[in-house]
């Protein structure tokens, strides 16, 4: 925490680092080494739309195609409502952000 903070408040950072009975000054510290797979997300939560108004948030894989994004959208329970009586004209679906459904 001390060299995340040391950035915006140098001085104490230093005085904290010190404290915590490192040698050299905070300065010199090398950074976290990040880790790529704590990165990775096991779900994603996707906005649908029906005709561009945010109608429901859904909850997918984050290794689902676009085929079971469009399917678990449009089986949605709040998108239903928004579809009932009208003819799905497009589904657009942007990976790992939104669905569209377009109707008329």
């Amino acid at each position: 925490m001390v060299l995340l903070i040391s950035p915006f408040a140098p001085h104490i950072a230093e005085e904290l680092w010190i404290e915590l009975g490192h040698a050299s000054g905070i300065m010199n510290a090398d950074w976290p080494a990040v880790s790529e797979e704590a990165l990775k997300r096991n779900e994603l939560q996707l906005v649908v739309q029906v005709n561009g108004k945010v109608r429901d948030k859904i909850k997918v894989s984050s290794s689902a195609t676009k085929e079971e994004v469009e399917s678990v959208a449009l089986a949605a329970e709040k998108v239903q409502q928004w579809l009932e009586g009208k003819t799905i004209r497009k589904v657009i679906v942007v990976p790992s952000r939104l669905v569209n459904i377009a109707v008329s």
